[in-house]
């Protein structure tokens, strides 16, 4: 069961100024989630599988296909700056 001292403790963690109204209300909420996720814990799941995603998806993704090529000078003709056949970007460090 989760007590106003673990709430307390947490907001002081995550440097959080809670009035005593929110101790009360958040000790409420997350005591009420905790419970019910020890109500999930209890159910027999013994026979189901388990699953990456509620739907059953497959990949989507295409093949690679090497297809026409633009030529540089149309690739860089609206670049801001080039060097040689390049983007020139700034240098990142």
């Amino acid at each position: 069961m989760l007590t106003k001292q673990e709430v307390e403790h947490v907001a002081l963690l995550a440097r959080l100024a809670l009035s005593e109204e929110e101790k009360e209300m958040y000790t409420r909420q997350l005591r009420d989630i905790l419970e019910y996720a020890a109500r999930l814990n209890e159910l027999d799941t013994a026979d189901v599988p388990p699953t990456s995603h509620v739907l059953p998806l497959s990949n989507v993704f295409r093949e690679d296909e090497v297809g026409e090529h633009l030529a540089p000078e149309e690739v860089l003709a609206n670049a801001p700056e080039r060097e040689g056949g390049f983007f020139k970007v700034p240098r990142i460090v």
